[in-house]
């Protein structure tokens, strides 16, 4: 549980630059590839500046996540990563007026109440650490 505020890091990285991305290429408009390098086109894309502070977002968060992979188990950490869906989602309602039904928002809850399940099942790996975190957790270790 110690790694939880990394674990969000990630999240909330993830989540803004998922929000960068939408931002940037709504300013972008509609693609069209007709008499067009794609080459060029797309290069033009990744350096417009909201698509490629969305795509430099995603490297911090991954990072990020691989540090969080590197102390803790996947299958606790990579289920937090749903909660950046509810971030965007509450954000893309908000700022980009996108639709928030009743089964969206009923989704949303559902994957929070799985979130808080598997955050209340600690990490597994954070019990091995306490007992030797100068020593890198071995593959082998992670079979046991």
């Amino acid at each position: 549980m110690k790694y939880i505020v990394f674990i969000l890091f990630t999240v909330a990285t993830n989540a803004a630059a998922q929000l960068m991305l939408k931002h940037g290429m709504m300013q972008l408009g509609p693609l069209s590839f007709a008499g067009v390098n794609p080459l060029v086109k797309m290069l033009q894309i990744v350096f417009s500046p909201w698509v490629f502070l969305g795509l430099s977002t995603f490297v911090i968060s991954m990072a990020s996540h691989l540090y969080v992979l590197s102390k803790v188990e996947l299958s606790f950490a990579y289920p937090f990563l749903s909660l950046a869906y509810v971030a965007v989602a509450v954000f893309a309602y908000f700022v980009f007026r996108e639709d928030l039904n009743a089964l969206r928002i009923a989704g949303i809850a559902f994957i929070c109440v799985g979130t808080v399940l598997i955050a209340q099942s600690g990490s597994g790996l954070d019990k091995a650490a306490e007992h030797d975190s100068s020593k890198p957790i071995q593959t082998s270790e992670l079979a046991r």
